[in-house]
């Protein structure tokens, strides 16, 4: 938690100094730490040619914008636009040690990487060989050239998960729904310095982080997809909280490419741009590993997996049937087996959309409602035979919280719920028979996994947008 250690865990202190030229290599967007194991993590950062965001660029008046099949090219410039963050040329490193002072004697240094247009002057560090349960600063540096002196450096810390034989306290939340035109805060969600606020070891973004489709401009350009990126993570709270908190990101439709999107679906009013292409950004701007599918376990008592929705997906149109997927064979093999394997207190899996629900009459696009009713019924009841009650659910995706205990399997699904009240709604109603909770309200999730009187216990409580414990679920293990 912030402001004291933790046993096998860290505690973060950040400051970041900017160069006062303007030509100077700058780090506008920050920097974030990704998929941290025992041994590694991705430090993801890019260089830019402004200090800050553009504040005062242009901004469609409305939220939406029609949709045309025919696309007609924007006579706005990417840079001119309200939370445009340009690019520029230049280099960046990491310098990483287990001690405050990263001392040069005990800390490492990456190789001075050029960043390049053609990845968006990104540049996603992988760091091997840490430690487990282990505490970590961190200084990214910047500059223009490999003969120009540094010109920007920001400093953060993150921790490494403990080995699964040892005990370790983890808190991490569970949040959904971007919309930057619903933020309720100029410089970002209010949701995020509450989340700061409790010390996290971690954040799961289900999906939806931006809203590619869904409100303007439509990012119909690779340019304008990254746009979205930029406006979103150069927010200063963001910036802030990411540097005090690594995460582990999920996709799900909006942030890959359009409404309850799949690989083969063709959607005129958001072409030139594709499926494929979405999917490349995504992967280009958040710290992201091999797989978009993954587990990750945190000491003795938790381990999570964060699966994929989108890559593998047949047509929500399709028939349902054996055949019909959002995982894919391959991914649910995976994550059967990887759950029945895991021997921790508690096992959490984060999906991007519901498996239990319920959900809209109307949705087609998760294991909750008709559409894919055969693979959410064999995974329920698969739950159900191997008897494994201690593995919960959280899922995005929702503009509604709710706890849900599935009749049949008593398999437990909680709702994170969006970032703001005012993206809130939606919700087929309250549902007393299934759901002890149910809110149409904006906030967030979090978990917490410690040990009472040495009895380990998980406690699931949903928060309001300022932090604010709305409802609370605790269990200890069975």
């Amino acid at each position: 938690m912030f402001g004291r250690f933790r046993a096998g865990w860290l505690v973060v202190v950040m400051f970041a100094t900017f160069s006062g030229t303007s030509d100077a290599a700058h780090l506008a967007m920050g920097f974030r730490v990704g998929e941290v194991t025992h041994d590694s993590a991705i430090v993801w950062t890019r260089v830019t040619k402004n200090a800050e965001r553009n504040w005062n660029g242009v901004r469609e008046p409305k939220k939406q914008e029609p949709r045309r099949d025919e696309y007609v090219p924007s006579k706005i410039a990417v840079s001119d636009r309200q939370g445009a963050v340009p690019g520029a040329a230049g280099q960046v490193r990491v310098i990483y040690a287990a001690n405050r002072r990263l001392d040069k004697s005990k800390s490492k240094a990456t190789d001075w990487v050029t960043v390049e247009a053609r990845n968006d002057f990104i540049h996603q560090f992988q760091l091997k060989g840490l430690q487990p349960g282990t505490k970590y600063f961190l200084k990214v540096e910047s500059r223009d050239s490999a003969h120009a002196p540094v010109t920007v450096q920001q400093t953060g810390s993150f921790g490494t998960p403990a080995l699964k034989d040892r005990w370790q306290d983890v808190s991490f939340a569970v949040i959904t729904g971007q919309s930057y035109w619903d933020m309720d805060h100029r410089k970002g969600f209010h949701i995020y310095p509450a989340m700061q606020a409790m010390g996290l070891d971690f954040l799961v973004p289900t999906g939806d982080s931006v809203y590619l489709d869904g409100e303007s401009p439509l990012a119909r350009t690779v340019g304008l997809a990254r746009f979205h990126w930029q406006r979103m993570y150069s927010l200063p709270r963001h910036i802030e909280f990411h540097r005090s908190v690594p995460g582990y990101w999920e996709k799900d439709d909006h942030d890959a490419w359009s409404n309850d999107c799949w690989p083969t679906l063709e959607v005129k009013w958001i072409n030139p741009i594709t499926f494929e292409q979405g999917l490349a950004v995504f992967r280009e701007q958040v710290p992201m590993g091999k797989l978009t599918y993954r587990t990750v376990r945190w000491g003795q008592g938790l381990q999570i997996w964060m699966v994929e929705g989108r890559d593998f997906r047949s047509p929500n149109t399709m028939p349902d049937g054996p055949r019909k997927t959002i995982w894919g064979q391959e991914q649910l093999a995976w994550l059967k087996r990887t759950i029945l394997e895991s021997n921790a207190d508690f096992r959490v899996l984060i999906s991007p959309t519901p498996i239990v629900g319920p959900d809209q009459i109307t949705k087609a696009d998760n294991h909750a409602n008709k559409a894919f009713a055969y693979e959410g019924n064999h995974f329920r009841n698969w739950t159900r035979e191997h008897k494994l009650k201690n593995l919960y659910v959280c899922c995005g995706d929702r503009h509604w919280q709710y706890l849900s205990i599935d009749p049949k399997t008593k398999l437990h699904e909680f709702s994170c719920g969006p970032a703001s009240d005012v993206h809130a709604g939606g919700s087929p109603g309250h549902n007393p028979q299934v759901q002890p909770f149910h809110r149409q309200k904006g906030g967030f999730l979090s978990i917490s996994v410690t040990r009472e009187t040495q009895v380990p216990t998980i406690a699931f409580r949903h928060h309001d947008v300022f932090g604010k414990v709305v409802f609370e679920f605790k269990s200890p293990s069975r």
